[in-house]
């Protein structure tokens, strides 16, 4: 695909960045799918789900472009190991995307009036790790300019503490939502409480994934 080979004339961050974009897409898709999740409108649900896993295969499409044109022979300032990783990285975002959508979308799951508001709040906060982890992989054009060093540098740092610290945010919310869960059992069938369980963790995945992206990137950046 000569668009992709052309973005790496440019930088090698560029085609990095047109990918995360469309993962961006999808978590902005997963973010959607918890409004209607928590009004219980299952035909949105659907919908949603089956748009986010249009846009996770779209992003699939860009990722295989990027690794095919990514040559060893091609001049890259950049490990390309480095580049590989951080792209694999964002995949698996994509992919987590999808399997949110998936699971919300396979039962009409009750949702008790005590997890509402927590439940929010923890995929918000998740959402908000991801973001901060997009803005580090935005800032690598100017990285790359700066030498990896400077002012910029920092300011990358910054923002990867910023995403530690969002990551373990949602931890906290995460256990709390798992007692509220755990002490609602008998109100769910097993089947319920176990997909509960089984969404909880997916979304925190999220959160998790986007720390390790915004690591990877630090990481390169104290390499280098």
């Amino acid at each position: 695909m000569r668009t992709i080979a052309s973005l790496f004339g440019k930088s090698p961050f560029v085609p990095l960045q047109s990918h995360m974009r469309k993962v961006s897409e999808c978590i902005d898709g997963v973010g959607e799918l918890f409004q209607v999740f928590i009004n219980q409108d299952h035909d949105s649900i659907g919908e949603i789900a089956r748009r986010i896993s249009k846009t996770e295969h779209e992003a699939d499409l860009v990722k295989n472009d990027i690794r095919n044109h990514m040559t060893r022979g091609l001049f890259l300032p950049v490990d390309r190991g480095k580049l590989l990783e951080i792209l694999s990285t964002q995949d698996e975002i994509a992919d987590t995307a999808e399997n949110v959508g998936v699971l919300c979308g396979l039962k009409k799951l009750p949702v008790p009036d005590t997890l509402k508001d927590l439940f929010l709040d923890f995929c918000s906060k998740t959402t908000e790790c991801f973001q901060l982890s997009r803005r580090v992989i935005e800032e690598l054009d100017e990285l790359l300019e700066s030498g990896f060093g400077g002012v910029e540098a920092e300011k990358v740092r910054e923002l990867v503490h910023a995403v530690a610290v969002k990551e373990h945010e949602v931890d906290l919310c995460q256990r709390e939502l798992l007692r509220v869960v755990f002490d609602s059992e008998d109100k769910l069938s097993y089947t319920e409480f176990h997909l509960w369980l089984r969404i909880l963790s997916e979304i925190a995945t999220i959160s998790d994934l986007s720390e390790n992206l915004a690591d990877k990137v630090r990481t390169t950046l104290e390499i280098k």
